[in-house]
């Protein structure tokens, strides 16, 4: 079988390099199964080989999650670079765009292999998930659709944001998650606006939307699902922008199979909302990939050329917008397959009216 080393030393004629550095931590753990943090080391990969350089601090634990892979143990982790793309006889080196400034400036001064920023080289070949990742994302999916079910049993007028979250990510971690991809977002009322307004001490109160945005690892994937729901009768202007969301999501989805652009996706979307009046309002893309980040390729947005193909995972997430008013977004996660797609979250997507 083919490792992913293998496929990474695979793309190396066509990019024109004979050697790889791998800083990007979601980069390295799907190369080697495992990572440092930011900063703390590197997995340099050569045309015939790859080591991981890093300090004692992670010695024993890469001992026991990557045994197979030739270690560096050094406090001079650039260095260590030099030095072993000097003994492979590295002429240029790819780099990723996860390096600092001052890292770059490091290796352009004191390297003899020439220099290549070439991003998103590991992070096209995670797109296309494998079997084992596929099951993974399952499991994230499943749960967080169970725990976001679980929070609007017991979400009430009275309830701050942040006690929501906070009740969230404790049943979620309770019932197997590791932790958050992202700060869980609970929205409400006029807050509900803010595409990205982080759970605060705002009580909900009736009549109000509530915008619930999550993301949970389990086993190493995440999952992202966004649902809009009501505290309450929100009225007839908000519940119409709601059915038109709705709408647009379900023609989204419809359309998702190998083959379509990103950028086709949005425009099915785009053109729904625009036609009924909500253009102006949707003012983010449509999706993007997850996996082992919360934002992966590919995306799903206006311009975007990137062709779905079967295995990769996708999030569908129209969403407008009333500044004063409140906004509306639903978020599915969709595997793409050969056949066209299918839904991995399993919250009802028509208006909860709590």
């Amino acid at each position: 079988m083919t490792t992913r080393i293998e496929r990474l030393q695979a793309e190396f004629a066509g990019l024109s390099i004979d050697s790889f550095l791998v800083s990007s931590p979601s980069n390295q753990r799907y190369l080697v199964g495992t990572s440092v943090e930011p900063g703390d080391g590197y997995l340099l990969v050569t045309q015939t080989d790859a080591v991981f350089i890093t300090d004692a601090r992670y010695e024993a634990e890469l001992a026991s999650t990557m045994p197979a892979v030739p270690k560096n143990i050094t406090r001079d982790y650039l260095q260590a670079v030099d030095d072993a793309l000097e003994a492979a006889g590295a002429t240029v080196l790819g780099i990723e765009d996860s390096l600092t400034l001052a890292e770059f400036e490091w290796l352009d001064e004191h390297l003899m292999t020439d220099i290549v920023p070439l991003p998103n080289v590991v992070d096209t070949l995670r797109q296309v998930k494998e079997p084992a990742e596929v099951a993974a994302i399952r499991r994230a999916t499943a749960l967080t659709s169970e725990g976001v079910l679980a929070l609007l049993e017991v979400l009430h007028a009275g309830m701050t944001e942040r006690q929501a979250a906070q009740w969230l990510e404790r049943w979620m971690q309770d019932h197997g998650a590791t932790g958050p991809s992202f700060g869980t977002i609970v929205a409400s009322g006029v807050r509900s606006a803010w595409p990205h307004g982080q759970a605060s001490d705002k009580v909900l109160a009736t009549g109000e939307l509530v915008t619930i945005d999550c993301g949970f690892y389990v086993d190493g994937y995440t999952s992202d699902l966004t649902r809009t729901v009501a505290l309450g009768d929100p009225g007839t202007e908000l519940t119409a922008a709601y059915h038109a969301v709705q709408t647009a999501q379900e023609k989204i989805m419809a359309a998702v199979r190998p083959g379509v652009t990103g950028d086709a996706l949005d425009v099915i979307g785009r053109q729904y909302l625009t036609d009924h009046g909500y253009g102006p309002a949707f003012i983010h893309g449509t999706g993007h990939g997850i996996g082992l980040d919360i934002h992966e390729g590919p995306n799903i947005g206006r311009g975007w050329p990137d062709v779905l193909t079967a295995n990769e995972v996708i999030t569908v997430e129209p969403g407008v917008y009333f500044t004063g008013k409140g906004g509306i977004r639903i978020e599915d996660d969709l595997l793409v397959t050969d056949a066209g797609h299918e839904v991995l979250t399993t919250v009802p997507r028509n208006l909860i009216i709590l």
